[in-house]
C-alpha cells in the first residue's frame, strides 16, 4: 500500500503528509509548488482539473482533493492510527464541525490573499487593502473557535487528530503564529504540543520549519 501525494513544503499538502506520517503507511510527494508558476501547476493538472495541492493518489490509484476531505477519510481509512473520532463516537460533530470551518472560513482566504489581483486588478491601494482585509477575518475566525471551543490535551481531548495536524499547519500561514497566538491562546498551546510531537519533530523541521515570520 503506497500513497502519491502532490504538494509542496509550507504548503496545504503539509497535514496530509503529517497524517500519512503518523499512520505509517508509505507515501511519496510530487513536488509542485504552484504559486511559482504554471510548470508547477501543470504538474498537478494530471490529477485535479484545478492544478491545486493537495491531492492524493490512492493505492488503486483513485484520486483525492480537498485537504479537509483528505484528512477526514485517512482517518477512516486507517483507524488504527486513531486521528479522528469514528461515527457515533460523542466527539464526532464537533470534529466534522471545525474540519469543515478550517477550509471554509480560513483556508479559502488565501485564494485571493496569495493573488489579490484576482479581485482588485492592478489597483495597488485595493490590493493592500485585501490584504489587510483578509488578514484581521482571518484573526477574526481563529477567536471564534477559540471561544467555541474547550481544547484539552489536544483540539479534542488527550490524543491528537488530523484536525490538530490542520490548524497546526494552516496556523502557520500569514498572518503567522504571532497572530495567531494574541486571538487564539488556548489553542495556541494545543499547536505548540502538536509542534513538539515527538513521531513529527523531524517532518516539521523539513516540510514547515519555523523560519523568519514563521515563529512558533
Amino acid at each position: 500500500m503506497s500513497y502519491t501525494v502532490y504538494g509542496a513544503a509550507g504548503s496545504g499538502s503539509v497535514p496530509v503528509e503529517a497524517a500519512l506520517t503518523l499512520i505509517g503507511v508509505p507515501y511519496r510527494v510530487v513536488e509542485a509548488a504552484t504559486w511559482e508558476g504554471e510548470a508547477e501547476r501543470d504538474k498537478v493538472a494530471e490529477v485535479n482539473p484545478m492544478r491545486q495541492i493537495p491531492a492524493l493518489v490512492l493505492p488503486d490509484g483513485e484520486v483525492m482533493t480537498e485537504s479537509a476531505a483528505i484528512l477526514i477519510w485517512l482517518a477512516e481509512r486507517h483507524p488504527e492510527a486513531a486521528l479522528g473520532p469514528e461515527p457515533g463516537d460523542p466527539l464526532r460533530a464537533q470534529f466534522l464541525r471545525w474540519m469543515a470551518f478550517v477550509p471554509a472560513a480560513i483556508y479559502a482566504m488565501y485564494w485571493v490573499r496569495d493573488t489579490p489581483s484576482r479581485l482588485a486588478g492592478d489597483d495597488p491601494k485595493a490590493q493592500a487593502e485585501i490584504g489587510r482585509r483578509t488578514s484581521e477575518r482571518i484573526a477574526d475566525c481563529w477567536a471564534k473557535m477559540e471561544s467555541q471551543i474547550t481544547p484539552g490535551r489536544f483540539l479534542l481531548g488527550d490524543e491528537p487528530t488530523v484536525l490538530d495536524l490542520y490548524v497546526a499547519t494552516v496556523s502557520r500561514f500569514n498572518p503567522h503564529r504571532r497572530r495567531f497566538h494574541e486571538v487564539a491562546p488556548r489553542i495556541g498551546q494545543v499547536m505548540r504540543r502538536v509542534d513538539a510531537l515527538p513521531e513529527l519533530k523531524a517532518f516539521w523541521a523539513e516540510r514547515f520549519p519555523f523560519e523568519g515570520n514563521y515563529v512558533g
